[in-house]
């Protein structure tokens, strides 16, 4: 099991967030602020310059930022050497159902963890709600592309087929 965290600045809904969920659960271990995050974690970033691909396979932990973007220092999340974007995938929760790049922190973590060949505990987390699966259905063929792939390059190229680049 890959030990997953969140750091959480409490300005979401908390009767439509999915790491509230998740750490009811004891899936997710919340952290209250940047500096408890572990120095060592895979740092899920959509500012990150590179994309998670299995190259990333020894990633000790994942971390999601579950947190207002508009508040978020984001000059303080630089420092972590290992951030990371996800490649485009759609979201299948129901605030954003069909957006790409809109995903919940759980469907952040679910996608990262079948990238990086988990896909076991990708299923277990995704199955704390009713539409968890349809989010595999939704993104089956470019997470199983994107897991196949060797490195963040042939992610990226990847993404662009699936973008209708």
């Amino acid at each position: 099991m890959t030990p997953l965290y969140a750091y959480r600045d409490d300005t979401c809904d908390p009767r439509k967030c999915s790491v509230k969920k998740m750490e009811r659960l004891g899936l997710v271990r919340t952290l209250p602020r940047l500096r408890n995050i572990p120095r060592s974690t895979l740092l899920l970033d959509p500012t990150a310059e590179q994309a998670l691909s299995p190259a990333d396979r020894d990633a000790v932990s994942i971390t999601v930022l579950d947190c207002s973007w508009e508040v978020l220092d984001t000059a303080a999340i630089r420092r972590w050497r290992r951030r990371r974007a996800l490649p485009y995938l759609l979201a299948a929760n129901p605030v954003n159902f069909g957006r790409p790049f809109r995903l919940s922190s759980l469907e952040a973590f679910a996608a990262a963890l079948f990238i990086l060949g988990r896909e076991e505990q990708a299923e277990r987390i995704l199955s704390i709600y009713t539409w968890g699966q349809r989010f595999l259905e939704l993104n089956r063929e470019p997470l199983h592309a994107y897991a196949a792939a060797r490195n963040s390059t042939e992610v990226c190229s990847i993404q662009r087929e699936f973008m209708g680049e």
